[in-house]
């Protein structure tokens, strides 16, 4: 029997997903468990497999942003009648208008293609777009099936529309009719400025052989939910940044010791550190939620690995209960994932504290902002041989930064200043992991 195929729901806070590419066409036949394309959330990028055999008949969204359990395709056998399944789609598609013309600026006899009883046929999504750019829905023409608004057209509509609305400020007008540069050429999708003649007057002159131009891409979802969570998380938390000197002599030593036996990275004796002085201080292990910390007796740790489209956090779980060699496992295991675009839902939920890693880049100081609802975050950064005075004699130590922002909403300054110093003393003397 025919049925639909849902955008799936992979996670208790995802709400929509992008289709990132169908694997098969309308037409071919698909087999249960056979991946049939690709969704992207906020947080992962995940095969979907199919859930029953048949027939791909049709596919309703091919791309684009769904919001979760909305119809994407219908599959069923070859000669099955979907006319049902159709119907169906247009009841769900269908809402009132956004925005009514006024009667006067109605052309008689013109009724707008997307138009179905005085109603507007289109997705939740795009509706949800047209909103947020302001857009008359109803002067739209809609791609979709039975001409159904999608996302994209919204999209493609609010692009025209900057074409047209281009313009020019006093300013850089003055200054091309000057370099005798058509301003047109220069303009932007927003005001034209004074450097973007001078700019064009540079390339015409030594560079008439070429056809200057900007190359646009549209930011993945991975990426836009970057932004907006790097945007909220500086508007929102109250941030001060911390940063302390360690000697990490003895935790080189401590690798060196245990490279027979296992290859441990500095990242995973770091966690493991955590793992014990996050419970010393609990708030720094906590979440702000509305007006409440939430504490806990565990410590979730999340590391952040650095991907080709963005930054992903897979989160090592009741880090405070494992041994450091399953904590090294672990951490392997998930940036393989993660470099696979293997992650679950469940592998970058549930973190209580983030640590980010870029001392192989040679980072001597950095200030990671947090991830939020967590109240900090510890950046670690470069180990360099540096001139150190003990006991009145010069000698070179291997000396590391640590970089800790922290939500002073949450944590003050002497608090996160002992656990800092707390932290250094467990690096200097990793032996006391073992009491």
């Amino acid at each position: 029997m025919a049925d639909f195929i849902r955008m799936p729901k992979l996670g208790l806070t995802m709400t929509e997903g992008t289709i990132a590419d169908w694997r098969k066409a309308e037409g071919d036949t698909i087999s249960s468990g056979e991946i049939i394309f690709d969704v992207e959330t906020d947080k992962i990028v995940k095969e979907f497999e199919a859930t029953a055999s048949g027939v791909l008949r049709k596919i309703i969204v091919s791309e684009g942003t769904v919001d979760v359990l909305e119809p994407i395709a219908i599959i069923g056998t070859a000669d099955e009648d979907i006319s049902a399944l159709l119907a169906q789609l247009d009841t769900e598609g269908e809402a009132p208008a956004q925005t009514q013309p006024k009667e006067e600026e109605k052309v008689k006899g013109d009724t707008p293609k997307t138009m179905h009883d005085g109603r507007i046929k289109a997705s939740p999504r795009a509706k949800k777009v047209a909103l947020e750019f302001n857009v008359d829905i109803t002067a739209v023409e809609g791609t979709g099936p039975q001409r159904a608004i999608t996302e994209k057209d919204i999209m493609d509509f609010v692009e025209k529309s900057k074409e047209t609305s281009r313009k020019i400020s006093p300013t850089p007008a003055v200054v091309a009719e000057g370099l005798e540069v058509d301003s047109s050429k220069t303009a932007k999708d927003s005001r034209s400025m004074k450097k973007d003649n001078n700019k064009f007057k540079f390339d015409e002159e030594l560079f008439k052989f070429a056809d200057p131009q900007d190359y646009r891409e549209h930011m993945s979802l991975m990426r836009q939910i970057i932004a907006k969570r790097m945007s909220e998380s500086q508007h929102i938390a109250s941030t001060v940044n911390y940063n302390q000197r360690v000697d990490a002599t003895a935790m080189q030593r401590l690798r060196e010791e245990l490279k027979s036996v296992k290859k441990i990275s500095y990242t995973d004796i770091i966690v493991k550190i955590l793992s014990k002085v996050l419970l010393e201080f609990p708030l720094l292990n906590s979440s702000l939620i509305e007006d409440e910390i939430v504490l806990r007796n565990y410590a979730n740790i999340g590391i952040a690995v650095s991907l080709p489209e963005g930054l992903i956090v897979p989160v090592v779980k009741y880090a405070n209960v494992k041994s450091l060699l399953d904590i090294s496992k672990e951490i392997k295991d998930l940036a393989e994932k993660a470099k696979n675009n293997e992650l679950k839902s469940d592998d970058v939920t549930g973190g209580t504290f983030t640590i980010t890693n870029i001392g192989m880049f040679g980072m001597e100081s950095f200030t990671p902002i947090i991830n939020q609802p967590e109240v900090a975050i510890l950046g670690i950064n470069t180990i360099q041989d540096t001139p150190m005075v003990v006991d009145g004699q010069v000698v070179i130590k291997p000396m590391m930064n640590l970089s800790l922002t922290a939500d002073h909403r949450v944590v003050d300054g002497a608090i996160a200043a002992q656990f800092v110093a707390r932290l250094k003393e467990y690096i200097e003397k990793p032996g006391l992991l073992l009491l």
